[in-house]
């Protein structure tokens, strides 16, 4: 019960999300757990949260506490600050990177079938949502782009194959250029690529 109770307290006052390792880090050598107990503090935790306004999650870089999605509109009123809207043209780069990852920006435009800024770019790699994975074997030796563990947390999922398929965010097939209908295969090998790269 008390490692229960020290887990609740650790991730309630962690500024952002912990791993099972990273709270076992926190407690003294000698009081320090084994992961399998911090393990079922964490689904104990969970279960208690169950009925509760704010939910116990994982997400792909560990633990976090959070506000129940269908409370998140009440919760928003709170903060003046408006969240920055992002144009069009960012959020489809964004998608193609995550969808067909990794890519350059040479693919990207291949896809969208118009220029992207080095602004759109940038704005990526400084929220720290895309980075850069490698370089394609070619001439000029462009850029390989991939989504990182910070954009997989701010979407609230903990992997890239959580993203919803392009059929079921409902998208007319006919309007949606090729190149974006991408397989489950293709994501699998990409995905595989990423990794072991």
């Amino acid at each position: 019960m008390e490692i229960k109770r020290i887990v609740e307290a650790i991730l309630f006052a962690a500024k952002q999300p912990m791993t099972c390792k990273q709270i076992q880090q926190v407690f003294p050598e000698l009081e320090r757990p084994e992961l399998d107990d911090i393990q079922r503090a964490i689904a104990a935790i969970s279960n208690d949260y169950q009925q509760r306004a704010v939910e116990l999650k994982q997400v792909a870089s560990g633990y976090r506490f959070q506000v129940r999605a269908e409370l998140s509109r009440w919760v928003s009123r709170l903060f003046e600050e408006k969240p920055p809207k992002y144009s069009r043209a960012l959020l489809e780069t964004l998608a193609i990177i995550a969808y067909h990852q990794p890519v350059t920006r040479g693919d990207i435009e291949d896809i969208r079938g118009v220029g992207v800024s080095s602004g759109i770019i940038q704005t990526l790699l400084e929220r720290e949502w895309v980075r850069v994975v490698g370089h394609k074997d070619v001439p000029g030796r462009p850029a390989l782009l991939s989504t990182t563990k910070q954009f997989l947390d701010y979407f609230n999922i903990t992997k890239i194959e959580e993203l919803p398929t392009l059929q079921r965010l409902d998208l007319p097939v006919d309007d949606t250029p090729q190149q974006l209908q991408v397989t489950s295969e293709k994501q699998k090998t990409n995905t595989q690529r990423i990794q072991t790269g």
